[in-house]
């Protein structure tokens, strides 16, 4: 009976995340392959399309840069909080989770306002003297990032906060002691014990980067579309459901290939990371 204690209590878990996640996913998926022209008609026909493949290679790139960049800022933070003394790190914790206490939506709009040509930063730099005239800072591929940053960069030093503070400062100072600078310190040490962390939370931060949609709409508009967007469109505005289950399947491929891709990379940097 032991042997199946855990598979018991575990099996309504599991039960709700096969209906409920598993089998949708696989339902889409599978609509893709009953088209009468083909197996892989729907997808000869996505590669085929010059803007679709623009499509799917604007949100990777969004996605890696915003994940890029959402590490090192969210390590130097992390590493902030984590070496600050209790009240403080509280305090900045609190800081770090602010801004997920509101919605996504409501987050998106408030960078409208920033980055709009009579918003905020266009005053600032108009009132500074540094432009006569409003810079088009809207529907960019700069403006998505910058809101995506923004968005998981909490998420990132949420993550990490937790691995830094189970660093031993004894190791810290042991290699100090053994003559290495802050740099090889950092490099040979806190780095690779920081990596299951900073393997987490880039997941986290690709995955929600990749499939993400209310942002990249009220931010980039038509002209910045990704495959959040285009799978709308394809979906309720087209009503394509075979093209929509498409566009589905290959986000999920892509998605789960990063994270293989990320898994092999903590294993090289530190083998005891999985």
């Amino acid at each position: 009976m032991k042997r199946f204690a855990g598979w018991t209590l575990s099996a309504p878990a599991t039960t709700l995340v096969v209906v409920f996640l598993v089998l949708p996913v696989a339902a889409t998926i599978t609509a893709t392959f009953v088209e009468p022209a083909g197996i892989i008609a729907p997808y000869m026909e996505f590669f085929s399309s010059g803007f679709r493949r623009t499509v799917l290679w604007r949100t990777l790139e969004i996605s890696l840069i915003t994940t890029i960049i959402s590490v090192a800022v969210g390590f130097l933070t992390a590493y902030v909080v984590a070496r600050s003394p209790g009240r403080i790190k509280s305090l900045l914790i609190i800081a770090a989770v602010f801004p997920l206490l509101t919605g996504v939506v409501v987050r998106s709009f408030a960078w409208l306002i920033i980055l709009g040509r009579n918003g905020i930063l266009n005053n600032f730099l108009i009132g500074m003297g540094i432009t006569d005239e409003p810079f088009s800072m809207l529907y960019t591929q700069g403006s998505v990032i910058v809101a995506m940053v923004y968005l998981f960069v909490p998420l990132m030093v949420l993550t990490l906060v937790g691995v830094l503070e189970n660093i031993p400062d004894d190791v810290v100072q042991a290699a100090a002691s053994l003559g290495a600078s802050p740099a090889a310190t950092f490099r040979q040490v806190i780095f690779p014990l920081a990596v299951p962390g900073l393997i987490v939370g880039a997941v986290l931060v690709f995955t929600g980067s990749f499939t993400a949609y209310a942002t990249p709409q009220l931010l980039g508009g038509e002209s910045q579309m990704v495959m959040g967007t285009l799978m709308y469109q394809r979906a309720m505005v087209a009503f394509d459901w075979v093209s929509a289950s498409t566009i589905a399947a290959i986000m999920v491929v892509v998605t789960v290939a990063v994270v293989l891709f990320m898994t092999r990379a903590a294993r090289r940097l530190n083998p005891m990371a999985t």
